[in-house]
């Protein structure tokens, strides 16, 4: 059996034009790329096998047809075509050159099953006819994402010629297993003659089994054969799923690679809910993206900054230290919000981030429903050091899911109040307010003062400076460690000597003096420049920079002793304050100071003495300082020699 279009007439009683489907899901401000990975997403969540611990398997794959197949895509998929390249764009697009398709595949799903007529009313899985047939029916999974099903749209609207194939694997009514094939067209209504003069035709059009009345998918060893051709991958004798097949994507002018990368870095940014493990239990989804073969690696939530701060708020939101939100009148649980807050150097954006309006600075609430897909990141107020940041989640009660459901638009990337009568309206403004009246009080803890204060928290290293980089006076990767009104010598920097380095005064001036006949103090070493390079001494190398260890955010300095032999190092720590320069080791009463919590050598032990012996090399240290808050945090090292008794 050979499968052949069929485009859809208007019947009398009238039918949907396919300008209207494709336009159903309006104008996203998000781009195609990134609704295709929440929508489809979100359809292989909702179509979960039920129960199961098996996580949902979801890829997207990305290849050219390779020219031994190239033919045959040509001679299956014009078989019974409109000619008119104007109402069936297709035909242009399977031109002899290069066929590029794209990919989206679940696994450990139920497939598309149920009858494969729209009129058939047998039984309670209508998962085939509500993805190929029909539009705007409302959803039948509890708690799920999707609402009235226009999302599936996304798939035409990426493709150039609107045109995807459907292949899936689903249980039959009597306990067994089917494979599906059928070929999608959602084009342009147009007019064509026929044999009883011109008639009018909605623009869609199916591709499969013609045998009967209506297009029917391939089903069972017919369409495992011409997935086969197609070069598609098989479904395993007990495997369902669905695999959707986007012919020619609009990939918005990136090329393949780039748009692998994107994708990859998308689904983190929107899926990573599902990707990590919580209360002892493993990630709900796992995600895959690939082009012409190459695995392009889906960033780690856990791993990558900022999406930890998400995942550190989204633990708090789901632990003991979460806040429930209440609506007063009419009185109602909303749902539970987790806010971090931590001192994180600016981020470098990248094209997800960007698309969600994430640049340098995270200050976002992360809004989801009891699903746990992303809806929409929230901005909240700036701190007001460019060095701190915080991050929030919040996640609707599921007494409350219907209600935000409703407020969110066709591509589900935002709750809208507006849309909705009252009370309902009220209980998401209420979520809103409740949301920023727990950002101002973490904005006014840990000495962080509220927008519109008229001193800046600085908390660790600050920019706001000039001069002074990870600490007052040049300590760090800056000039080697001397104390103010000194003059600094020059150090190596990563085996190469810098130019001389003026010490900073407080002001940030240099001061006067020639550096060839000053008198150099170098910590833990003589005064006598002669027998310099024989005593211990200390190799900044690069500037202090942030990371994390375990729930601290720390400021680290990497360093060297390149004189061999035992030596014993120690940290000298202090702090600027701001507005007045003063530099201070000693804390006010009540006030904090840097904490040394360790020196880690190159394998990642860690050293919590005080005091840590090292032998001189090239071996690269890391000492952990926690800097304390409103202070910009100076690191010295000192080294010295181990005296033997």
């Amino acid at each position: 059996m050979e499968p052949r279009w069929h485009s859809q007439p208007y019947p009398p009683e009238g039918a949907s034009a396919a300008e209207g489907i494709r336009n159903q899901l309006g104008r996203p401000e998000l781009d195609l790329l990134t609704i295709l990975v929440r929508e489809s997403a979100q359809n292989s969540w909702d179509a979960r096998v039920m129960p199961t611990s098996t996580p949902v398997d979801y890829r997207i794959d990305m290849w050219t047809v390779g020219a031994a197949r190239a033919q045959t895509w040509r001679n299956l998929l014009l078989n019974g075509a409109p000619a008119a390249s104007e109402q069936f764009p297709l035909r242009e697009t399977l031109r002899p050159g290069p066929i590029r398709v794209l990919a989206v595949s679940d696994r450990g799903t139920r497939g598309l099953g149920g009858p494969t007529r729209a009129d058939d009313a047998v039984g309670s899985q209508r998962d085939f006819v509500s993805f190929i047939r029909n539009m705007g029916e409302p959803r039948d999974t509890a708690l799920g994402g999707g609402t009235y099903g226009f999302g599936k749209g996304i798939f035409y609207l990426l493709s150039k010629p609107g045109t995807i194939l459907v292949h899936s694997r689903c249980r039959t009514v009597e306990g067994g297993y089917e494979t599906r094939l059928i070929g999608c067209t959602l084009w342009k209504s147009y007019v064509a003659a026929g044999a009883q003069g011109e008639r009018r035709y909605t623009g869609r059009h199916w591709w499969g089994d013609l045998s009967d009345d209506v297009v029917e998918p391939l089903v069972g060893p017919a369409a495992e054969a011409v997935a086969q051709q197609l070069g598609l991958k098989p479904f395993e004798p007990q495997e369902t799923g669905t695999t959707i097949v986007v012919v020619d994507p609009n990939l918005d002018e990136l090329a393949p690679a780039a748009a692998a990368d994107y994708l990859a870095d998308t689904i983190a940014w929107h899926l990573w809910p599902k990707m990590i493990s919580t209360d002892g239990k493993p990630a709900t989804m796992h995600f895959s993206v690939t082009c012409d073969g190459v695995e392009h690696r889906v960033p780690d939530p856990r791993e990558t900054r900022p999406l930890s701060l998400f995942v550190a708020a989204y633990e708090m939101m789901s632990g003991p230290d979460g806040r429930d939100l209440e609506c007063s009148r009419p009185k109602r649980h909303l749902g539970r919000l987790g806010l971090v807050k931590r001192i994180m150097p600016p981020l470098e954006p990248t094209h997800a981030s960007r698309m969600l309006d994430i640049e340098n600075l995270v200050h976002h609430v992360c809004l989801m429903r009891p699903a746990e897909l992303v809806v929409t990141y929230r901005p909240g107020p700036k701190p007001p050091s460019e060095n701190q940041c915080y991050a929030g989640v919040f996640r609707a009660d599921e007494s409350m899911d219907e209600i935000y459901a409703k407020a969110e638009p066709p591509t589900h990337d935002a709750w809208n109040p507006q849309s909705l009568d009252r009370p309902e309206s009220t209980f998401v403004q209420t979520t809103f307010r409740r949301i920023g009246e727990s950002l101002e009080d973490l904005l006014s803890l840990g000495g962080v003062a509220r927008p519109g204060a008229s001193h800046v928290a600085l908390g660790a290293a600050s920019s706001r400076f000039s001069g002074l980089v990870g600490g007052a006076w040049g300590i760090g990767g800056s000039t080697s460690y001397s104390k103010p009104g000194s003059t600094a010598v020059p150090v190596a920097r990563q085996g190469r000597e810098r130019e001389q380095i003026k010490q900073p005064t407080a002001s940030g001036a240099a001061p006067s003096g020639d550096p060839d006949t000053a008198r150099h103090t170098f910590a833990g070493e003589s005064a006598e420049t002669g027998t310099a390079n024989r005593r211990p001494r200390v190799q900044y190398v690069g500037e202090p920079y942030y990371d994390d260890l375990g729930d601290d955010s720390v400021l680290v300095q990497e360093f060297r002793l390149p004189v061999p032999g035992p030596q014993q190092v120690r940290i000298d720590l202090a702090v600027t304050l701001s507005g007045t320069g003063g530099r201070e080791t000693d804390p006010p009463v009540g006030a904090s100071m840097p904490l040394l919590l360790g020196w880690e050598d190159g394998d990642g032990l860690l050293h919590t003495d005080e005091v840590c012996q090292i032998n001189g090399g090239e071996a690269v240290w890391r000492a952990l300082v926690r800097p304390a808050a409103d202070t910009m945090t100076e690191i010295g090292v000192r080294a010295e020699a181990v005296r033997n008794r």
